[in-house]
């Protein structure tokens, strides 16, 4: 058997290999889980046949998802962050979004959302010690035919200025996150921080592979948010910083230029909810357009 006779018997055996595992989940009782589960076995083969995947390259994965696994826990998610910057995160967003063009854009969920974040009204501060410059935060919930959305539940969460969220504080202390009720005009307001850009959590798996591929780990300056109403879609989005570095180099290729916008500065004095300011502070005005739920 020449060199070429021996390359084409082993390519068939692996095909057949492929087809074999395919074939083992021909049986699945859900139709949808068949169709992923053999998607993924298809998709996986293809990508070992093509890289020609060695046994210490295996190993290697395997070690990877398995450290991915044990650094992952209820406050620290490294799996959403390796699908972020993978770009499998956003990939899925665009697949899924709403057909509304008029509907606010979504973006990245990211790894740092927690589901217990305290309830404040109109006016509160979500900062609660996150170190920062005051910035106000206001806006309307509508949907997308400009009809406000009373009640609409709106989640918020943000970094402080040295770049951390409080899930990576030592103390366990809640910061620069809350939960709170649009009125019923749609209305928001809230005292936050101007948030700063910052580096992804570089001292896990993830960090460790953006620093073997020579990538940036930074993300530009943002406010996480995650609007929801009964009859609508939820929400899960983020505002940037208008002028703010890395709005084109963004680890998680989450920006969209839709969801840019300005943080206006303003003198010293009296502020929105009462509250008087000795020294500059921000305004961001961002108003969410939320899709109706579609039909299924």
């Amino acid at each position: 058997m020449n060199a070429t006779q021996n390359q084409s018997l082993l390519a068939r055996r692996e095909e057949e290999l492929t087809n074999e595992v395919v074939q083992s989940f021909d049986g699945t009782a859900s139709p949808r889980v068949g169709e992923l589960l053999q998607g993924l076995v298809r998709h996986l083969h293809a990508y070992a046949r093509e890289v020609r995947l060695t046994e210490p390259e295996w190993r290697y994965a395997i070690d990877f998802l398995t450290r991915t696994g044990h650094i992952t826990d209820e406050r620290r998610q490294e799996f959403i962050l390796l699908s972020d910057v993978l770009g499998l995160s956003m990939l899925t967003i665009a697949i899924n979004a709403p057909t509304d063009p008029d509907a606010t854009e979504p973006t990245v969920f990211g790894p740092f959302f927690v589901g217990d974040a305290p309830e404040i009204g109109y006016g509160g501060d979500i900062a609660q010690g996150a170190q920062g410059e005051p910035c106000w935060v206001e806006g309307q919930v509508t949907d997308t035919r400009g009809e406000p959305v009373a009640g609409a539940t709106i989640e918020v969460w943000e970094a402080d200025e040295d770049g951390f969220y409080d899930v990576q504080y030592s103390d366990g202390r809640t910061a620069g996150r809350a939960r709170m009720t649009a009125d019923p005009e749609g209305r928001y307001g809230f005292w936050s921080v101007k948030p700063a850009p910052y580096p992804i959590p570089g001292d896990g798996p993830v960090g460790e592979m953006l620093t073997a591929a020579g990538r940036s780990p930074m993300r530009p300056a943002h406010i996480h948010f995650m609007v929801s109403a009964p009859a609508h879609r939820t929400l899960v989005t983020h505002v940037f910083l208008a002028g703010g570095d890395h709005l084109d180099d963004d680890a998680v290729f989450g920006v969209k230029e839709s969801l840019i916008q300005p943080f206006t500065k303003q003198p010293p004095g009296a502020g929105p909810g009462g509250r008087t300011l000795t020294g500059r502070w921000w305004k961001l005005v961002f108003n969410v357009r939320l899709a109706r739920e579609e039909a299924v």
